[in-house]
């Protein structure tokens, strides 16, 4: 595949999975909103709780199976079948598990209906196992496009169905039944646009060696899932189910960005960097691209939001979670790397050093303990700081192979980021002081943006920067065409 050929694809993809993505979460954030207005910090707070368990057993149906299956240029009808039985089989044994423990789960967090919502909530593993192969044929073609038509699709009528639930006074349900219902309909769309049956063949062979390479990411995930999700289940535990609330509030608009951005560049950034894996300068430009792309536009975008938080949350969802506003603010500080983070551990998985990757987690998650530590001893927004100084230790961790690998470490992706990320943070700061003036909020959220939109656009003019004057030139041409 040539240079031309590779950008456009890799463009195109990040395109229709940013639209799956603003899909999946755009569409599930707007409906998020209305809930927002009907129900209570509480609400959201325990299904947190829920979703602390269901995270953990979908990493776990995963098994690293999908990207071993991504990572393979060959992989066969074999592969796929037998992948397919082990991510039924294995949902099946954790629904069971999770019905057996929801009455022990619910009075560790002293929330006693837990023990009614999570035995139902947990048919979403079945739904996701069923269709994680159909998902994987589409990633590996680079088909995101068939995907955001589903995620779209799926995200509205759940949003639709949840929304007419909390109208009605469902409370708590209205979430899980949405949750449940989006779930069911991209397993649905997914096996219609990937149009794969599975045959009744199982291979030993396919799978101890698509499990000698999964296995290590599936403990990393593991790990990772766990430690990320403790941080949920300390809030929890230690504050309260409305402490819980604000925060997942809060996160409710950070991964708007951030998140789903870093989402964007762990699929297609594997499959665009696994064709040019044996080109060694081509590979090393298209990561040191990729890495600028992601700074330009996650660093503007994360910053931006943190700088409109209090009108934006205000405005949308009421004073009522004003506590999430310093919270959002907190968090931009590591969503704007989080992107970086997920395209630095890609490589390690492009190289087939899933051993690498295990061990790197367990260092990180060593270093995380203090974090959680904080949790214990003060007040929620302290662990959250230490969890910005965690997340900026960790983007040198996962550098720490990067530079042997293909010769583009930290230090050099700092001085490409440097510059995008300092012009990021002043425009951000000039944005927020508008929010110090009298203005009414639906007169200055617009403001902000187009004052934002303008400085960044001389500036980055003015400093010729090549990779925003790319995407700028993409855009167009998209536009254009239309």
């Amino acid at each position: 595949m040539n240079k031309d050929s590779l950008k456009s694809k890799t463009f195109n993809g990040m395109k229709w999975a940013l639209l799956d993505n603003l899909a999946n979460s755009g569409v599930t954030f707007l409906v998020g909103l209305v809930l927002a207005n009907k129900l209570s910090p509480v609400e959201f707070g325990i299904l947190g709780l829920i979703t602390i368990f269901i995270n953990l057993s979908i990493t776990i149906i995963d098994g690293g199976f999908a990207t071993a299956l991504i990572r393979k240029p060959d992989a066969s009808e074999d592969d796929y079948n037998t992948v397919f039985y082990v991510n039924i089989l294995v949902s099946g044994i954790l629904m069971a598990l999770l019905c057996l423990t929801s009455g022990l789960i619910a009075n560790f967090f002293t929330q006693p209906v837990l023990a009614q919502v999570l035995p139902v909530m947990s048919i979403i593993l079945l739904f996701n196992a069923s269709s994680l192969i159909q998902k994987t044929r589409l990633v590996k073609r680079l088909d995101f496009r068939s995907q955001a038509y589903v995620s779209l699709v799926s995200s509205v009528v759940s949003g639709a169905i949840g929304i007419g639930i909390a109208y009605k006074g469902g409370g708590i349900w209205s979430l899980a039944v949405q949750q449940i219902s989006r779930q069911f309909l991209m397993m649905v769309g997914l096996w219609i646009a990937n149009q794969w049956i599975p045959s009744l063949r199982f291979s030993a062979k396919s799978f101890r060696e698509l499990f000698g390479f999964g296995s290590k990411i599936l403990v990393a995930n593991v790990i990772n899932t766990l430690y990320k999700d403790m941080f949920l289940a300390v809030i929890g535990k230690m504050y309260t189910t409305r402490d819980l609330g604000y925060y997942k509030g809060a996160d409710q608009f950070n991964i708007i960005f951030g998140n789903n951005l870093g989402q964007i560049v762990k699929r297609v950034s594997l499959s665009s960097l696994s064709q040019v894996q044996n080109e060694e300068e081509r590979f090393r430009h298209s990561y040191r691209k990729m890495t600028l792309y992601i700074g330009i536009l996650n660093f503007a975008a994360v910053f931006g939001l943190a700088a409109i938080a209090k009108p934006l949350i205000v405005t949308l969802i009421g004073e009522k979670w004003l506590p999430s506003v310093y919270l959002l603010q907190i968090m931009s500080l590591y969503a704007a790397i989080y992107p970086l983070h997920q395209l630095n551990l890609n490589i390690l998985s492009v190289r087939k050093r899933s051993d690498l990757l295990l061990k790197l987690e367990i260092v990180k998650k060593i270093l995380f303990v203090p974090v959680i530590a904080v949790g214990f001893f003060f007040e929620m927004q302290f662990m959250i700081w230490a969890a910005v100084v965690y997340y900026y230790v960790e983007f040198f961790v996962n550098n720490w192979y990067t530079e042997s690998l293909i010769g583009y470490g930290s230090w050099k992706q700092i001085k490409d980021l440097c510059p995008v990320y300092l012009v990021s943070l002043l425009i951000s700061v000039g944005v927020w002081l508008l929010t110090l003036t009298s203005l009414p909020y639906l007169l200055m959220i617009p403001l902000q943006i187009t004052f934002a939109v303008l400085l960044y656009g001389m500036i980055y003019t003015a400093i010729g920067q090549p990779e925003f004057t790319e995407i700028k030139t993409y855009c167009l041409s998209k536009v254009m065409q239309r």
